[in-house]
């Protein structure tokens, strides 16, 4: 997921957020685009990832180190799969 998930108009997007399988969850910055709140109208950048993380923690109920500790996870059992 991107910025776009902390939009208040992606309702749609963090449903489906919601409906996903934690093990199959990303976070990404689609720079330079689509900055998250409260960052949105400026230009995207990783550092903003952890606003990503924020709202995402806050739909599953989790604190946003645990969002932090499953993405990475998630992804490097996605690298794993190619190596």
């Amino acid at each position: 997921f991107s910025g776009i998930v902390s939009f208040k108009s992606a309702k749609i997007i963090r449903d489906a957020a919601q409906r996903m399988p934690k093990e199959r969850l990303l976070i990404e910055t689609d720079s330079p685009y689509l900055a998250p709140v409260p960052k949105r109208g400026r230009p995207n950048e990783p550092a903003y990832v952890p606003y990503v993380a924020s709202c995402l923690a806050d739909l599953y109920g989790m604190s946003v180190e645990e969002v932090g500790a499953l993405t990475a996870k998630n992804f490097e059992n996605l690298l794993a799969q190619y190596v």
